[in-house]
């Protein structure tokens, strides 16, 4: 479903939609201080697929004091000769956060390899450890989701085109995005034995269609939403007295304050 589908959803209806997710997701915050919950929720997907995006669309309105996004970049050599998953345990939520990884740990078994960062071995021994480590943080507590989030090849063209035309837009593209973009297929069946690998029951993948990318948004809040316990948890009272004295105006000491724009 491209951008021209007589189904995509319009801005202005995607804004209506998702205004009142988006106190949701500030209650939920708002319930996840007050009762300590750790919350954790990696997206995962093809290049383009709108995992950036609906993170924005998350994590817009909360206090970016509680609610933490990590994209990590490559290992660094020592990284590389670490356990695993040892540099992303750092990252894990405390009480009352809520975490939000756009990639994962999964990347081992996606673009690790499909583009041969990691041997054989490693990508078997990960897919044999990685449910037990994330039973280790589903046990301690931890409220753990995995969305991955799909994407068709014709779209997915659409949007490297448009990001290659885009100056504000050129900086998500790597060289690897271009060779990935060749192995289409070979990541299907990284993905198809990834989830048959990794879909438990503490901690099952959710696929949702980001061909629409505003709909897929709206799709995988409301999922989140509706798959965390209860959180309705009422905002403290804050009284605001009026001032004793009438309003001051800001003062600018010894500089100029910049004029205003205007456009021409």
């Amino acid at each position: 479903m491209g951008k021209g589908h007589s189904e995509t959803l319009g801005h202005k209806a995607y804004e209506a939609l998702l205004e009142p997710m988006q106190e949701e997701l500030a209650g939920m915050a708002r319930w996840a201080k007050t009762t300590g919950a750790r919350i954790l929720v990696l997206f995962e997907g093809r290049d383009t697929a709108g995992k950036g995006g609906v993170i924005n669309a998350i994590s817009g309105r909360l206090n970016p004091r509680q609610c933490h996004t990590i994209a990590l970049s490559a290992p660094s050599e020592r990284e590389q000769g670490q356990w695993y998953f040892q540099r992303y345990v750092p990252h894990l939520p405390a009480a009352g956060e809520i975490v939000l990884f756009d990639r994962s740990w999964y990347n081992r078994a996606g673009v690790e390899k499909v583009m041969g960062f990691a041997t054989p071995a490693q990508v078997d021994a990960f897919l044999r450890h990685v449910p037990v480590f994330e039973k280790l943080l589903t046990d301690d507590g931890i409220l753990l989701f995995k969305y991955w989030l799909t994407c068709d090849q014709a779209e997915q063209e659409e949007r490297l085109h448009e990001r290659l035309e885009d100056p504000l837009k050129r900086w998500k593209l790597s060289p690897i995005d271009f060779a990935a973009r060749e192995k289409y297929g070979q990541y299907t069946k990284a993905r198809e034995a990834m989830l048959e690998a990794t879909h438990t029951k503490h901690a099952p993948w959710a696929l949702v269609d980001f061909n629409d990318q505003r709909r897929g948004r709206l799709t995988l809040i409301r999922d989140l939403l509706d798959h965390l316990p209860d959180t309705r948890c009422d905002a403290p009272d804050l009284d605001m007295p009026p001032l004793e004295e009438k309003p001051k105006k800001e003062k600018f000491g010894i500089l100029e304050p910049i004029k205003p724009f205007k456009p021409d």
